[in-house]
């Protein structure tokens, strides 16, 4: 299934994407696409809706982060050797996690907002997991059964903040519309082998990343069983699991994202994403 949240911003409706790339309102059968619709029975029961039955939604309605209400928003640092190359980091023997702050999540086409202050933002697309039954201490055996899904990320990143103003990642990671989920949550049955998808991603025109998760340092199975050692994962929460080189820190020159640019973004299966970039203004 292809799970989707639409309409403005805060008050999203719960979806879900036909055979044929129709939008299905879902509204009658649960009351949005997060953490006590995602556990595997609430799951089951969506999967034996006929779509037809559904009623379609009419227009081109905004699509909103395909997950609501998240609670953890985990992130994986250097999942890919590469990306690690250029950012002139060793290879993490084990995985390098650190948090975005979940109000920092956005709708897959929003805007992104330079933060003020900020001189170096930067893209990086990424596969997230959605988790579907709580994990802790699972062994990495039975860790895909705890996954209800999977998306796109763009963990949009300043890296001055992140790298250059001490302390933790987080400060670089969080900034209001640094998270941009979807189009879709997309159940696991639809995708055939989660660690050999495509990604890639666009600045105005210009390809910047191309990867593939068969290079990840750390696999699905192995980040949702170690995640779960050091904190309890509930339903809902997402991991978003690194990304392959092509940053725009790890250019020479480094380029970093400016107003007027735009960001075109897709993993194999997973649909697309496109944002605008805006200079931050005063509220008011």
């Amino acid at each position: 299934m292809k799970l989707v949240r639409y309409g403005r911003a805060g008050k999203e409706k719960p979806g879900l994407i036909d055979g044929a790339g129709k939008l299905r309102d879902l509204s009658e059968v649960v009351a949005d696409i997060d953490g006590a619709t995602l556990d595997p029975r609430s799951l089951s029961r969506i999967a034996k809706i006929k779509p037809e039955s559904l009623p379609a939604v009419r227009g081109a309605p905004r699509i909103g982060p395909c997950v609501g209400h998240v609670g953890n928003f985990v992130a994986v640092g250097l999942n890919y050797a590469d990306h690690a190359t250029e950012s002139g980091m060793a290879v993490p023997k084990e995985p390098v996690l650190f948090t975005k702050a979940p109000s920092c999540i956005v709708g897959p086409n929003d805007d992104v907002i330079i933060p003020k202050g900020s001189t170096k933002t930067d893209w990086e697309v990424e596969l997230a997991i959605v988790i579907g039954a709580r994990a802790s201490y699972v062994a990495e055996a039975q860790a895909l059964s705890h996954v209800a899904g999977y998306c796109i990320c763009n963990d949009v990143s300043e890296r001055e903040f992140q790298l250059e103003r001490s302390g933790q990642w987080v400060k670089g990671k969080s900034a209001p519309t640094f998270g941009p989920l979807g189009p879709w949550l997309v159940t696991p049955d639809e995708i055939p082998d989660v660690q050999k998808l495509g990604l890639w991603l666009d600045v105005s025109g210009e390809r910047m990343q191309t990867g593939s998760t068969a290079t990840m340092v750390f696999g699905v199975k192995q980040l949702v069983s170690y995640i779960s050692h050091f904190m309890i994962l509930e339903p809902g929460d997402v991991i978003t699991t690194g990304t392959p080189p092509g940053v725009g820190s790890g250019k020479k020159p480094p380029r970093f994202l400016k107003p007027g640019d735009t960001m075109s973004l897709g993993v194999d299966g997973l649909g697309r994403q496109a944002q605008r970039v805006l200079a931050w203004k005063a509220a008011g």
